[in-house]
């Protein structure tokens, strides 16, 4: 199975300015949580980012929040508890032609979803902590979950691994960066493939 950008949302979370300075390899993982975002733009890929307690945390870099459509600033330490899920569910198409109100009301025809996108691709830090705890949630969201690895880290190598063997083992996909970039891409022919070429290299 591959990741498909139309059927695809990025999650980045808790890239903060006060946390990155403790984490491991962090200049690699923001670097790598950047590309991400940048793909997501040049693919039409909606991007979301999330932040732990701002006030005490600080703000995710103005570079990564520029390419999220929203963050989320959140208590819990799973992004779901405090409302991403509603992000991530489409929301009702406004209703079509015409003045449809003043129609009787069993003439009305009810809202109807859009597509949703199911497969959430998701990034950050902690990765034992609040990139653990969102995408176990997300899995219990009947989301498909695909954790980009190089674009997470936590303070310790230890606890960085021991979450991505928990998130493998509760059916999570883990991939790379340049996974996500050319199975969103899908082929060389594709109109961004040298935008995405460039962003790789």
């Amino acid at each position: 199975m591959l990741l498909d950008a139309e059927d695809s949302q990025l999650v980045l979370v808790d890239y903060q300015d006060r946390l990155m300075p403790v984490i491991h390899e962090s200049e690699a993982v923001l670097r790598n949580a950047l590309r991400l975002g940048r793909l997501a733009q040049l693919l039409e890929v909606p991007a979301w980012g999330t932040e732990q307690n701002p006030d005490k945390l600080g703000q995710n870099p103005a570079e990564l929040r520029a390419l999220c459509r929203k963050t989320l600033a959140k208590m819990h330490f799973s992004g779901v508890a405090d409302g991403l899920t509603d992000l991530l569910r489409a929301p009702a198409r406004p209703q079509q032609g015409g003045n449809a109100r003043s129609l009787p009301k069993h003439l009305q025809k009810a809202p109807q979803p859009q597509e949703q996108r199911n497969t959430i691709v998701v990034a950050g830090c902690e990765a034992h902590v609040c990139l653990l705890q969102t995408a176990l949630d997300l899995l219990e969201e009947e989301f498909d979950v695909w954790v980009v690895t190089d674009a997470c880290s936590s303070r310790t190598e230890r606890n960085r691994d021991a979450a991505f063997d928990r998130l493998a083992g509760a059916g999570a996909e883990l991939v790379t960066t340049e996974m996500v970039a050319f199975e969103w891409l899908r082929t060389a022919e594709h109109e961004a493939f040298r935008d995405v070429q460039a962003l790789i290299k």
